[in-house]
């Protein structure tokens, strides 16, 4: 049997380059050779045990790749053709499919339904931090690459840039709106790139690091706030002349950040939650008008899917947004365990690492 390459999550602390076999496709999945794919945020969750996965399981929910071999029943697809696959990659028959929620994707149970049973990769499936990925239900998930784009070019196409831009359309942002983002990692920086294609007019950009702020206002922030300077509340406050922004995006998933978000909307605004929480979240009395303050909250997994992943290609091929920025290191897949011990510890201006097997 033919063997690959591939991260391997052992136990807390520890994801480690082994030998798996190549899998096999069954009728409706497809193989592909991943050519490039990197490392997100919630890996690093997995690596320190925040989020639970099974022993020996691949990691990695962002490939890039070829289609290697097609399952007996896959049509409309070629062996050679250059794709991607969502993070997210539902069924596409399933209720949550059939009730339009993707990313909730997966059989219910006697108990109610699993949180994220969309997000499948490197979660309740090997993932394509590998030489090949299984990408389950092919003909609901594989998108065309387009002509004349690099990988680089799409690889924040199957999680970071679709869930950064969900931020700005579960917030609603309308033309002329004035949006918060709070943290400028890949998702922020995304969510900010997002808010200013849907229309809003004065976008704040929440960070301390200045690669991150620099990158902000190229991809759309009219203002920059370093928290570490300024109380980014009063400061946003400030800005708005004391009105209040009409939504804002909370891009890191801590108490802090989330509470900021709430306090800086205008009666009736709209707080976007896309943060990854570790504990419990508190609301504050005030900040949440004792609940009578028309506010509302909403939360958003990446989406998923082909015409998802065909949409926001799109946007990458009408050059209305450049992303390659966002790649600041690369590594081929032999030495991932040095690129997850960099993204980790957040050294040396890393934002996104492309990882070549």
């Amino acid at each position: 049997m033919a063997r690959m390459k591939a991260a391997v999550f052992l136990e807390p602390g520890r994801i480690v380059l082994e030998e798996k076999p190549v899998p096999e496709p069954g009728p409706l999945d497809a193989l592909l050779r991943v050519t490039t794919t990197t490392i997100c945020g919630t890996d690093i969750h997995i690596l320190r045990g925040e989020y639970p996965v099974a022993r020996g399981l691949t990691v990695g929910h962002e490939p890039v790749g070829v289609i290697e071999k097609l399952g007996s029943a896959v049509k409309g697809y070629r062996e050679g053709q250059r794709v991607i696959a969502g993070a997210i990659t539902p069924s596409g028959y399933s209720e949550a499919s059939l009730a339009g929620c993707h990313a909730q994707d997966g059989p219910g149970t006697s108990h109610g339904w699993k949180p994220a049973g969309g997000w499948k990769f490197g979660n309740t499936i090997d993932g394509c931090q590998a030489e090949y990925v299984l990408v389950p239900d092919a003909m609901a998930n594989l998108a065309p690459v387009p002509d004349g784009l690099d990988d680089e070019q799409v690889l924040m196409c199957p999680d970071i840039m679709s869930t950064g831009f969900s931020g700005a359309e579960s917030g609603k942002i309308r033309i002329g709106d004035t949006v918060a983002v709070f943290a400028q990692g890949p998702i922020g920086l995304c969510a900010t790139a997002g808010a200013r294609l849907m229309g809003a007019t004065t976008i704040i950009a929440v960070e301390t690091v200045p690669e991150r702020l620099s990158i902000a206002q190229r991809l759309g922030a009219d203002h920059v706030v370093d928290f570490k300077r300024v109380d980014p509340v009063e400061e946003i406050l400030r800005l708005t002349g004391g009105r209040g922004v009409d939504v804002a995006i909370e891009a890191l998933g801590t108490q802090a950040t989330f509470e900021a978000a709430l306090r800086v909307l205008r009666p009736g605004g709209t707080l976007s939650s896309l943060g990854v929480y570790s504990s419990d979240l508190k609301i504050p009395l005030d900040a949440f008008a004792a609940g009578l303050g028309d506010h509302k909250i909403v939360t958003t997994l990446c989406p998923g899917g082909k015409e998802r992943m065909r949409r926001l290609m799109n946007v990458i091929a009408s050059d209305r947004l450049d992303l390659r920025p966002l790649v600041t290191h690369r590594f081929p897949l032999d030495r991932i365990e040095e690129a997850y011990e960099l993204f980790a510890h957040q050294r040396d201006g890393v934002l996104k690492i492309a990882i070549t097997p």
